[in-house]
């Protein structure tokens, strides 16, 4: 249960920082690499036979991943355009 929940409250504060800051092309990588950890912490921590817990981390992993990657070049485009002098 912790690890969901660690997880679970550093994609949200990860998304904070990246509504705070959208030039901060990190922020959506960091975000992709919680959702990867996610998805595959019912393996790496052992707790696959709690079917509730297990599908609960591979379907928030996989939705964070892909929120991660649409939010990328938006990002991208955010950060060049403040690059821009």
């Amino acid at each position: 249960m912790w690890t969901m929940v660690v997880l679970g409250a550093l994609i949200a504060l990860d998304g904070l920082v990246s509504l705070a800051m959208p030039g901060m092309v990190y922020g959506e990588g960091v975000q992709i690499a919680l959702g990867v950890l996610l998805f595959i912490a019912p393996w790496v921590m052992g707790y696959t036979e709690f079917n509730g817990a297990s599908w609960t981390s591979w379907i928030a992993g996989v939705l964070t991943v892909i929120a991660g990657a649409a939010a990328m070049p938006v990002a991208n485009a955010a950060h060049r355009t403040a690059g821009q002098h």
